[in-house]
């Protein structure tokens, strides 16, 4: 017979499990392993990652509401194609943030983070001689992740990382043939404005930085600049 101890305790391995799974999905999006406009099929997931349905069902909302995925009545759930539109107000609002977060950082990084940043501006320069946009892109977010981390400001991270995955998701899978040493040489003024513990100079590396890419966003993605939702299924 089952304990009342136990069946409190059923929710919180449920949510445990969905959030395992939507990390799982997560990767393979940014990984490009599922393109955007890509069905996710909820039985297939559950099969591949060995468990229920109902996690999978769960996890795929929560994507939804980082707009990552699509969810259709009777036709399932797609990964997102976001808009130019959708992109750049994102990118105005983390512009905001990451600038937020490097002035914070500023005065509070420590050498082994700022040890970790140079680490991450020479993965991306070998990622970048290996021609692999994925792990470039992988380590442009966990630099990113790492100023945000060094702000010390916790609310901060965590409104961050809801816009963060959708930003990823476009550097990951809709931008062919971008200069991938240009990309990563873009965060050494970022870095230099950390190491000198200048936290005005950091807020506005950072939002320099933005302003680039949001200009990337408007040249070379495919999608009509005044579209403000995904066509299902492109």
């Amino acid at each position: 017979m089952t304990k009342p101890a136990d069946r409190r305790s059923d929710p919180v391995a449920r949510n445990v499990l969905s959030a395992q799974v939507k990390d799982r999905i997560l990767q393979w999006i940014l990984e490009g392993d599922l393109a955007p406009g890509s069905r996710i099929v909820e039985t297939r997931v559950a099969r591949e990652l060995g468990t229920s349905q109902a996690p999978v069902r769960e996890a795929l909302r929560d994507l939804a509401t980082l707009g990552v995925v699509e969810m259709q009545a009777y036709r399932g759930a797609r990964v997102r194609r976001p808009s130019k539109r959708e992109l750049v107000e994102a990118m105005e609002v983390r512009a905001e943030l990451e600038a937020m977060a490097a002035r914070l950082a500023a005065t509070r990084i420590t050498e082994v983070s700022l040890a970790e940043l140079r680490r991450l501006i020479a993965d991306m320069l070998k990622w970048a001689d290996s021609g692999d946009v994925h792990g470039h892109a992988l380590s442009n977010t966990e630099f990113h992740a790492a100023v945000v981390r060094a702000s010390g400001n916790r609310t901060l991270e965590r409104t961050w990382s809801m816009l963060e995955p959708l930003a990823r998701t476009y550097v990951t899978a809709a931008v062919p043939g971008i200069d991938l040493h240009w990309l990563g040489q873009r965060h050494i003024t970022i870095l230099e404005a950390l190491e000198v513990r200048d936290p005005e100079r950091a807020a506005e590396a950072m939002r320099a930085h933005a302003k680039e890419a949001e200009a990337l966003v408007w040249e070379m993605a495919d999608t009509p600049a005044d579209d403000m939702e995904e066509t299902p299924g492109t």
